[in-house]
This record gives structure tokens, sequence and C-alpha cells, in this order.
């Protein structure tokens, strides 16, 4: 099942959040953005190498496109976590899962599939149900802005996984559509110090030295999973696969930060596996036959 690559993924990207949350005691946030991109530019050109993939494309805009709407998505989010609760910020984010049923549901019934598609998005939306269970998310009136914002990276981030697809079905390999994305990421976080500088290196830790070749690494091995499954996986099935991430990060806090989970955020963290469970029962019934390219 291709669409389990976007758990390894959402595993993946939970552990690095947990490396950005030790690592951002001593770094700002655009230089943990450069770090991240160039330590996975310099990671993949290696194992593109190695796999004797050329960096040569046959369609450079497709490839900045997604960059360019996957770095956006990723600086409105940190937009939206440095002016909203935390739950808030990553609930709108993480409603990228329904942007994209509802494109992909759109699309659907401009062809008259949606009886095909009806049962997948409603997993979605319970998956979703799921993560504001388990967040329980805020926001007051003077954060609204900053609501409209976060929203709107949730719909970045849903364009930029379209985007995945579609250079998947014209046949660029995972690392290669990776590598330009982690391209784009390390330019950002540059311009940002530019303007925000370095931190001093007397007031570094080394637990946050320690973490920032780990970060690169699990960001870039977490990519290439996330777009694996886009590319290979049933979109929808995928989109519902993503909420694991709140799954693992709810984990990571209670082992690791002593953050208590109400009895509500047990259930919400069963829904989301339910969820997950029964959109893949649903794709293996409904398509049995059915190439996972066909969404």
């Amino acid at each position: 099942m291709q669409a389990l690559w976007m758990v390894l993924a959402s595993f993946l990207f939970a552990t690095m959040a947990v490396g950005i949350k030790f690592a951002s005691d001593s770094f700002g946030t655009m230089e943990l953005v450069f770090y991240r991109g160039i330590i996975s530019v310099v990671f993949l050109a290696g194992v593109m190498r190695a796999q004797g993939i050329s960096l040569r494309t046959k369609v450079p805009m497709m490839h900045l496109w997604r960059s360019v709407i996957g770095v956006l998505s990723l600086s409105l989010w940190f937009y939206a976590i440095a002016h909203l609760p935390l739950a808030t910020a990553m609930t709108l984010n993480y409603m990228s899962g329904v942007w994209v049923a509802a494109f992909i549901v759109g699309g659907a019934l401009l062809y008259g599939q949606s009886q095909r598609q009806g049962p997948l998005f409603a997993t979605v939306l319970m998956g979703f149900a799921g993560v504001v269970m388990t967040l329980r998310p805020t926001i007051d009136q003077n954060q609204l802005f900053a609501g409209v914002i976060g929203l709107l990276s949730g719909m970045g981030a849903a364009l930029a996984y379209l985007q995945v697809t579609a250079l998947g079905r014209v046949g660029e390999p995972e690392t290669r559509t990776v590598f330009y994305f982690s391209i784009g990421t390390m330019v950002v976080g540059m311009s940002g110090i530019a303007f925000t500088g370095l931190t001093p290196w007397e007031k570094i830790s080394g637990v946050a030295i320690a973490w920032i070749v780990p970060i690169g690494v699990l960001a870039s091995v977490a990519q290439w999973c996330m777009t694996r499954a886009y590319r290979k996986g049933a979109t929808l099935v995928v989109a519902s696969m993503q909420y694991a991430g709140i799954v693992f990060s709810a984990i990571y806090s209670l082992l690791l930060f002593g953050d208590h989970i109400e009895p509500i955020g047990w259930a919400g963290i069963g829904v989301i596996i339910a969820s997950g469970v029964l959109a893949t029962v649903l794709r293996a019934r409904a398509l049995p036959n059915t190439p996972a390219e066909e969404h």
C-alpha cells in the first residue's frame, strides 16, 4: 500500500519537529530553515549521485512552482505559529488534507465520479475531526488575520502536494523533486538570515548543534516518503494518512516533554487512526484493480 509511505513521512516529520523544538532554544526560525535546506541539498546531492540520477529536468517550471508554493506555505505557517496558539496554527495547517480532498472531489464532480470519491472524502473529514479533538484549537477576535494566514498555509500545502502528484505523473524521480524543493528552502532561509542575522556562537548550546544535521536528514527522508506517497498512492487516502503526524507528535509530547493528554485528546487520536484504516479499506474494496495514479 503506497499510501503508507505517508505514515512513515508523518513519523519522520514529527521526529524532526522534536529536533526543531530543542534547536530553537539557540537558533532563530530563518536559521533553522536555512540549515534544514542546505543539509538536505548536500545529503540529496550525494544520494542522487549514488543513484545515478541527473539534476537535469525536462519540467523546470513545475519544480519552480512546487518550490515556490511549498516554501510560501511553510513561511505562512511559521507566521501563524508566531501569532496564534500552537494548537490552532497546527490545526489550520493540517486542513491541507481537507483542501486536497476538496480539490479532488471538485475535479471528480466535473467528471461524474463523485460516488467513487465521496466515502474517501468522508474519511479525510473524519481524520480532521480527530485533529480538532486532539488539539482543541482556539482563536481570539484580534487573531483573525493570523487565522486567515494559517488557513492559507494549509491551502498552499495542499496545492504543493497536488503539484508533487503532477510531477510524479510526468516521471520525475522523488529524489529530484525533493532536491529542488530543498534548494528553495535554503534560498528562503538565507534571505531571512540577511534580515535577522546569525546567532552568536557563544549563545548556541551543544544540544542545538547536535540536532542540526539530523533535522536536515530527517526532513529529506520525510519529504522523499511524502513525495513517494503522493506520487504512487491514491491522493485521498494519502491525505487521510497525513493526520498520523498528530498522533506521533502527541506521543512525543507525552514521553519527552511531560505534556498531558486529556481524554478527548485520546479519543481524537483514536478517530485519526480509525480514519486512516477506514480510508485504506474503502480504497481496497472500491477500486481493487485501479492503478494508484488514478484518483
